[in-house]
C-alpha cells in the first residue's frame, strides 16, 4: 500500500522538532559488483521531504517473475551499506589508476626499443667504420678553417660516432695554437694524429679583450709542437712583433722534410726601436725539400737560399723603412727558383733613387733614360712556368727593374698597382708579348700610363679575357675606339674580352662606351627573315639614350621601313622583268607588311658592321663594373643592362633617403 506522506511542516514551530522519514533501502542484489553498481535516482517528493536524500534504484525483473516484497532496511544499515560501497569504489578506482600508470610506462618503454630498432636498420647505421670515417674526413678536411666544429658536432651524435672519429687520425691532423685555444686541446690532436703529416697554425693575435700577449706563451707553444717538426706539412705563424717571431724561430731547429708551406706574418709591420732582435741563422737547419710555398710579412729570416731554392709560390710583403730585402738579394731569390708559378710583391718601401742608374741604349725603348736599380747581377732570369705576378704599392724602380729581367712566357695574370707610372712596365709586357705572352687578366689600379702604349699592348693579347682599370685618370674615349670595330685592314683588339672594370674612370665619356658594347654584339641574322630584309640593305638603327630617344628612334624605323620598301619593290621589279611577268600590288604590300612585323625588332636590337665573317667575330661582353662613374646615368646603365648581363653600379638614394639599385 502507499507510504503516506510526512504531515506538512510548520514553520512556527522549532527546527530541532522536525525529523524527516529515512525512505528504505532495498539491499543489493547477490550477484551486482561494485564496479558496475545499480543506477542511483532521487525519491519522488511524496517519498521524502528532504531535498538531497537519494535512493538505490532496485534492479529491474523480467516481467513474468513475480514481484516478490522487499524486506525494509533501518537507516543504520542503510548508511553502513554505503560506507563500505564508497571505499570499496575508491579502492577499485585507485588499482585501475595503477595499473593505467604501469601500461603507460611499459607503452613508453616500448616505443623507445621500437625507435632504437627503427633507427639500427637506417642506411646510416649500417655503413662500415672504414666508410663512415671516409666521410668524416670529407667534411671535416674541406672546410677552409683551420679549426672548425664540425668535429666536435660529429663526436655529440652518439657513442660509435664519436669511437669512428677518435680511432681517424687524419681528423686530428689541423693543430690550431694560439689565444683562443688551449694547449691541452693541442696535445690530444698530437696523440691522436699518430704519424701522419701535421697542418700547423700558431695565432696569437692581439685581441683588446685577452690582453698583452706574451713572448713566454708563444715560446711554450712552439715548445710543445717542436717535437713533431719531422711530419709537419704546412707551418703558419701570426705574431704581434719581431722579436717575437725570432723567439718562436729559433725554436725550430730540426729538419722539416715534409714542410710544403711556411707563412709567417708579423702584425706590428712599422719598425720601433724596441723592436731591434737579431733573426735566427737556420730555420729548420736549412733542411725544407719539399717547401714549395713561402709567405712573409715584415719578417726578414735571414735570406737563406737553401731554403727557397724550390719554391712555388713566393710571396713578401709589409717591408718597409729600409726592411726590406736588397734588390740583389730579391734577384737571388728569383733565380734560385726557377719553377716559381706565383709572384707577389705587396707593401714595400722603393729602393733608394741613389742606387738606380739609367738605361739609355735599350733598342725599341720610347722613354730614353730609365732609371732602374743597379745591380750586381744583371744576367735575364727565366721563369717558364710563371703564371701569376702581382705587384701592389711594391717600389716603382724595385718593380721595373724586376720586370726589365724578367722571361715569362707563360705568364697569364698580371696586377699592377700604385706604381706611379707603369707604362715602362707595360712596355716590357709588349716586348714579351713579341714572342709569347697568353695573358688573360690584366688590372692596372691607381697609376698614371700612355694611352697609346696600352692600346698597341691590346692588340699584341688576344687571349685577353678579363681588363680592369680601377681609378686609371688617362683612360679616354680613344682606348675605346680602337677596342671597337677595327678597319677592314686590321683584326679585333681583344677578341676574347668578357669582364671589365671602369671602377673609378669618370673621364669615359657615355658615347664611346655605348659603341664599344655595341660593337660586341653579335650579328643577329633572324632579324631579318627572307632576301627582302638583308642586312645589306636595311640601314643600321641603333638606340640613343636621351631625352629626344623616342623621335630619333622613330625616324629611324621610318628611314629604314622605307629604304626596305624601295628596295622590295625594286627587287620585285627586277623579279618580274626577268621572268616576263607582272607583278602585282599584293606581292609588294605582303612584302612591305613582313618588314613592318619586324619593325619593332629594328628599333631596339643595334645592327653591327659586317665587315667581318662570323668565324672572327669577338665574344659579347658578359660583365661590366661602372662603380663611382658618376657620369653614366640611370638611363644609362638600364639600356647597359638589356646587352650585358651584370653590370654593376653604385646605389642611389631614393626620395626618403633609402638605398635601391641604379
Amino acid at each position: 500500500m502507499p507510504s503516506a506522506s510526512p504531515p506538512p511542516y510548520d514553520f512556527d514551530e522549532p527546527y530541532e522538532d522536525y525529523k524527516p522519514a529515512i525512505s528504505s533501502v532495498p539491499p543489493l542484489p547477490p550477484s551486482s559488483s561494485p564496479l558496475a553498481p545499480s543506477p542511483i535516482v532521487p525519491l519522488a517528493p511524496s517519498q521524502s521531504a528532504y531535498p538531497y536524500h537519494y535512493e538505490v534504484q532496485p534492479e529491474p525483473q523480467p516481467l513474468h517473475s513475480a514481484r516478490r516484497p522487499q524486506p525494509q532496511v533501518s537507516s543504520s544499515s542503510s548508511s553502513g551499506a554505503s560506507a563500505a560501497q564508497i571505499d570499496h569504489l575508491r579502492n577499485a578506482l585507485s588499482n585501475l589508476e595503477s595499473r593505467m600508470a604501469l601500461l603507460l610506462s611499459e607503452k613508453d618503454l616500448l616505443e623507445s626499443r621500437l625507435e632504437t630498432a627503427v633507427r639500427l636498420q637506417s642506411p646510416v647505421r649500417r655503413l662500415p667504420s672504414e666508410l663512415l670515417a671516409s666521410i668524416f674526413v670529407m667534411g671535416v678536411m674541406n672546410m677552409e678553417e683551420d679549426d672548425t666544429l664540425m668535429l666536435s658536432t660529429l663526436m655529440l651524435v652518439c657513442r660509435h660516432w664519436l669511437e669512428v672519429a677518435v680511432n681517424t687520425p687524419v681528423l686530428w691532423t689541423r693543430i690550431v695554437a694560439g689565444v683562443h685555444h688551449s694547449l691541452s686541446h693541442a696535445q690530444r690532436k698530437l696523440e691522436r694524429s699518430k704519424a701522419l703529416p701535421l697542418q700547423i697554425c700558431v695565432d696569437f693575435s692581439p685581441r683588446v679583450e685577452n690582453g698583452a700577449i706574451t713572448t713566454e706563451s708563444i715560446v711554450r707553444t712552439v715548445d710543445l709542437l717542436r717535437t713533431s717538426i719531422w711530419r709537419w706539412k704546412t707551418f703558419r705563424l701570426t705574431v704581434p712583433n719581431r722579436p717575437q717571431a725570432n723567439a718562436a724561430l729559433m725554436r725550430c731547429t730540426d729538419p722539416a722534410p715534409l714542410l710544403e708551406v711556411f707563412s709567417v706574418r708579423v702584425l706590428h709591420s712599422m719598425p720601433e726601436e724596441h723592436y731591434h732582435s737579431n733573426p735566427p741563422r737556420r730555420i729548420f737547419e736549412g733542411q725544407a725539400p719539399s717547401l714549395t710555398s713561402c709567405s712573409l710579412t715584415s719578417y726578414n729570416f735571414g735570406w737563406d737560399l737553401r731554403l727557397v731554392s724550390r719554391l712555388r709560390v713566393l710571396k713578401l710583403g709589409g717591408y718597409w723603412n729600409g726592411y726590406s730585402p736588397s734588390m740583389d738579394v730579391t734577384l737571388s731569390i728569383l733565380r734560385a727558383c726557377p719553377n716559381l708559378e706565383e709572384l707577389v710583391l705587396r707593401n714595400m718601401s722603393d729602393v733608394e733613387v741613389g742606387a738606380c742608374t739609367t738605361e739609355s741604349d735599350v733598342p725599341g725603348f720610347d722613354e730614353a733614360n730609365e732609371r732602374l736599380v743597379r745591380v750586381n747581377d744583371s744576367r735575364m732570369i727565366n721563369l717558364p712556368r710563371l703564371t701569376k705576378a702581382s705587384f701592389y704599392y711594391s717600389g716603382t724602380l724595385r718593380t721595373r727593374t724586376i720586370f726589365r729581367l724578367l722571361t715569362c712566357p707563360a705568364l697569364e695574370h698580371v696586377d699592377l698597382c700604385f706604381l706611379d707610372n707603369v707604362s715602362p712596365l707595360i712596355e716590357n709586357l709588349r716586348r714579351q708579348s713579341l714572342t709569347r705572352l697568353p695573358l688573360r687578366h690584366l688590372r692596372i689600379e691607381g697609376c698614371f700610363l700612355s694611352e697609346l702604349k696600352l692600346s698597341r699592348f691590346l692588340q699584341r693579347v688576344p687571349s685577353l679575357t678579363s681588363l680592369e682599370l680601377v681609378d686609371v685618370e688617362d683612360v679616354s674615349s680613344n682606348l675605346f675606339k680602337h677596342l671597337s670595330a677595327p678597319p677592314s685592314a686590321q683584326t679585333w683588339i681583344c677578341p676574347k674580352l668578357k669582364a671589365l672594370s671602369l671602377e673609378g674612370c669618370a673621364t669615359l665619356e657615355w658615347e664611346s662606351l655605348r659603341s664599344f658594347v655595341e660593337s660586341r654584339l653579335p650579328a643577329h641574322t633572324r632579324a631579318f627573315p627572307g632576301t627582302l630584309a638583308t642586312p645589306s640593305s636595311v640601314a643600321p638603327v641603333r638606340p640613343v639614350v636621351s631625352t629626344s630617344s623616342s623621335s630619333s628612334s622613330a625616324s629611324a624605323s621610318a628611314a629604314a621601313y622605307a629604304a626596305s620598301l624601295a628596295s622590295a619593290r625594286s627587287s620585285a621589279s627586277s623579279t618580274a622583268s626577268s621572268s616576263n611577268r607582272p607583278v602585282t600590288a599584293s606581292k609588294v604590300v605582303s612584302s612591305a607588311s613582313a618588314f613592318a612585323a619586324n619593325a619593332h625588332i629594328l628599333s631596339h636590337v643595334p645592327v653591327t658592321p659586317q665587315q667581318k665573317s662570323s668565324s672572327n667575330w669577338p665574344h659579347r661582353l658578359q660583365t661590366i663594373d661602372l662603380t663611382r662613374c658618376h657620369q653614366i646615368s640611370k638611363e644609362m646603365v638600364q639600356w647597359l643592362r638589356m646587352y650585358v648581363a651584370d653590370v654593376k653600379c653604385d646605389t642611389a638614394k631614393g626620395v626618403w633617403d633609402d638605398s635601391s639599385m641604379v
